[in-house]
């Protein structure tokens, strides 16, 4: 019933950009908090950006000033926008929800970001 789709990784040399998008459905999305996460090869998952149902934003500090998290809730989309992209920041991102006073968390499948010269 609750669907995540995130859409829009790709490959990008260093100092690109990258918006990805994240397609949510069976839940009432301005509800929810909204969350980016990635993971390497060999590393644990990490947070990256949080969005709180009321917009409020919280970001990781290896990414703060550079990525930038936003949402549409008549479209029902979130998105990342990355900016200033590192070898560092390559990853699987994935999209999450999370419905307000709620410990259930809805993951998508995750989009591959690849920066390399």
């Amino acid at each position: 019933q609750v669907q995540v789709v995130e859409s829009g990784g790709g490959l990008v040399q260093p100092g690109g950009s990258l918006r990805l998008s994240c397609a949510a459905s069976g839940f009432t999305f301005s509800n929810y908090v909204m969350s980016w996460h990635r993971q390497a090869p060999g590393k644990e998952r990490e947070l990256v950006a949080i969005m709180a149902a009321a917009g409020t934003t919280n970001y990781a500090d290896s990414v703060k000033g550079r990525f930038t998290i936003s949402r549409d809730n008549a479209k029902n989309m979130v998105y990342l926008q990355m900016n200033n992209l590192k070898p560092e920041d390559t990853a699987v991102y994935y999209c999450s929800a999370r419905r307000v006073a709620s410990i259930n968390v809805y993951w998508g499948q995750g989009t591959q970001v690849t920066v390399s010269s």
